[in-house]
């Protein structure tokens, strides 16, 4: 379709996966299970339903017939009339009972909650992968040493794995909220027009007891062990908030992520994965320009801030129902799972094929470790019995003399050159080098990684059924 617009997240970005849960034929499949499952439960609980009426509907659970549907909407004004008669024609017997005493919320709400469901469970597994890749890059280099920045300037030595786990600790955080928000996802279940159940009462004669049985048993046969005790019309809004916001950290982590992969490209220390005949530039061919990285950076930005959508639907809603949320969500809510689809992909896709470049990220450690290494040489030559008030100040004035001539000429650090060269201090060359080499000044980094994959190990492990995710990235 070239003379219309389409969804980038659709055409570009997301898996097909991804979009298949978002799709007409997920969507009314499932509103028709639903019709199904309120007949069946209906049946066992002795309204006169027949298990013909039931075997023709679960027979055209799948072939909608959208042109039907389309012009009984045009008619109607109405997507869930409009699909019931549809529904109707197709199964003639059970026409009469499809529906029965529900509102159109029945459908509606109960089918997104139920493909929010299943979208949760593929990001879980875009999320294992993710984080398994960056396990794996963690603990090879988990022992390498770098030089680690504060405000980008920089500060002590760190190691490329240390670093590394500081992106799976964001994703670790991001799984434990999904996975709250989804063992804690909830049915909607049967409520009628206003959450009263005032129909469902009504067909089976007032008995309240066959009503909590109904809504019971269509949620336990769409897969659910948990109904919200009240609502109105429709289930709370704020629940699509806490789900969007789950995507927001996910987003919020990815881009801080893709962030660091950008400066540490721009440094020459790791680059992303870039196809032999992959151009950087239309302009400048030498270029390995970081753009899966810079996607992930545009895509992430696009969350959190579609995360603003449900949180001003939650709070705008009218006493028990308002349609101004309808539109809205059908826009929000997908286009957030898509953009996390592509970002989460994206993040396995670079994870799992950087390239380090150890011999700059030690020329640039080499580069600053003579300033970081300072305090190590006082201590050395305070035991060799040198004043540290002196020495300190000696090592002040050094300090800054080449620190100006690095800035100012463009020069080598020739501090340990200045110190050496300092009676003061009765240092030999040989001598300071040890003082370099001697643990890289990384203290407990690679400790820390090791003993910080040992808890990741464990959660990979655990879901090692959601390994192996095959990623296509479109670029």
């Amino acid at each position: 379709m070239r003379d219309r617009y389409e969804s980038p997240l659709s055409k570009r970005y997301a898996s097909r996966e991804m979009q298949s849960i978002f799709s007409d034929d997920s969507k009314f499949s499932t509103w028709r299970k639903l019709w199904v499952a309120l007949a069946q439960s209906q049946q066992e609980l002795g309204l006169d339903i027949t298990d013909e009426q039931i075997g023709e509907m679960m027979a055209h659970i799948n072939d909608i017939n959208y042109d039907t549907a389309a012009g009984f909407e045009t008619e109607t004004r109405h997507d869930v009339i409009a699909h019931i008669r549809a529904y109707g024609e197709q199964c003639p017997q059970a026409a009469p009972i499809i529906h029965l005493g529900a509102t159109s919320c029945y459908v509606g709400d109960n089918t997104d909650i139920i493909l929010q469901r299943s979208a949760l469970l593929r990001i879980k597994k875009l999320l294992v992968n993710a984080i398994s890749k960056l396990y794996e890059f963690s603990d090879k280099h988990k022992a390498l040493p770098c030089l680690a920045y504060t405000h980008f300037q920089a500060a002590q030595p760190t190691t490329v794995g240390k670093r590394a786990a500081l992106w799976i600790q964001d994703l670790m955080f991001d799984f434990e909220q999904l996975e709250f928000t989804l063992n804690n996802l909830k049915f909607l279940g049967c409520r009628g027009a206003t959450g009263t159940g005032a129909s469902f009462l009504s067909l089976f004669d007032g008995d309240h007891e066959k009503v909590k049985l109904l809504e019971a048993g269509i949620a336990q046969k769409m897969g659910f062990d948990k109904v919200y005790p009240v609502s109105g019309q429709t289930y709370p809004r704020k629940a699509d908030y806490c789900t969007l916001s789950v995507l927001s950290g996910i987003a919020q982590s990815a881009y801080k992520f893709s962030n660091d992969i950008r400066l540490l490209s721009h440094m020459k220390e790791i680059d992303e994965p870039f196809e032999s005949g992959q151009a950087g530039s239309s302009a400048m061919a030498y270029k390995r320009n970081p753009m899966r990285s810079e996607r992930i950076a545009s895509l992430a930005r696009y969350v959190i801030a579609e995360t603003l959508n449900p949180a001003l639907t939650a709070s705008a809603q009218w006493l028990e129902r308002t349609l101004d949320d309808s539109a809205n969500r059908r826009i929000a809510i997908p286009q957030a799972f898509l953009a996390v689809d592509a970002i989460l992909s994206l993040v396995i896709n670079i994870s799992g094929g950087m390239t380090v470049y150890p011999n700059v990220i030690q020329k640039h450690l080499n580069e600053e470790l003579p300033f970081m290494a300072t305090e190590n040489i006082l201590m050395y030559c305070v035991k060799k019995g040198g004043d540290r008030q002196k020495l300190h100040e000696r090592i002040r004035l050094h300090s800054t003399q080449a620190a100006q001539d690095l800035k100012l000429n463009g020069s080598d650090n020739d501090l340990i050159a200045r110190i050496t060269a300092d009676t003061a201090f009765n240092i030999s060359e040989e001598e300071i080098i040890k003082l370099l080499s001697a643990g890289q000044f990384t203290g407990r980094a690679k400790e820390q990684t090791e003993e910080f994959l040992i808890e990741v190990k464990a959660i990979i492990d655990k879901n090692r059924e959601l390994l192996g995710e095959n990623i296509q990235i479109t670029v």
